[in-house]
């Protein structure tokens, strides 16, 4: 009867050492796996560290930047306030200035009413859709589906 408690214990103890072995390589592998994960955690929290760097000298760049502009747009509003301004000055400068009347052209003229230029090949002539003289290029202005016509007829229109 002894022989058989000594045989089932030492089965039982051969059984605990496998199952220890077991836990203890169990162990093993999950030390290992925490380290890995450790270290994974501190690669982590150095590329965090690094893109909330980056993060904030964008953010000091991007307000930088928004601050420059602000005041290019505020330079730029009072530059238009300063042409404002001396555009009024001047319209009133010459609202008392009487501008000539354009004086009809000759009906058969081979010349520009307005600089005496020649009309060829090159030199197209356009009428006028207010006064129907006759215009080179460079002294009329195109007024979109009207046609275009003379300067001068043009500054007295607007």
């Amino acid at each position: 009867h002894l022989a058989t408690l000594v045989t089932t214990a030492r089965e039982e103890a051969r059984q605990s050492r496998q199952q220890l072995q077991a836990q203890q390589q169990e162990m093993a592998r999950l030390q290992e796996q925490l380290s890995r994960a450790q270290q994974d955690g501190e690669r982590w929290a150095s590329a965090l560290q690094r893109a909330q760097r980056e993060a904030l000298e964008r953010e000091a760049t991007h307000g930088a930047e928004q601050a420059r502009q602000q005041e290019l747009i505020r330079d730029m509003k009072g530059r238009l306030l300063e042409l404002l301004r001396e555009k009024d000055a001047l319209w009133q400068k010459t609202e008392g200035i009487d501008t000539p009347v354009p004086s009809p052209a000759p009906r058969g003229a081979g010349l520009c009413t307005r600089c005496h230029k020649d009309f060829h090949l090159l030199s197209r002539r356009y009428h006028c859709r207010m006064c129907q003289g006759k215009v080179c290029h460079a002294c009329s202005v195109d007024v979109g589906k009207q046609g275009r016509c003379c300067l001068l007829c043009y500054q007295q229109a607007t």
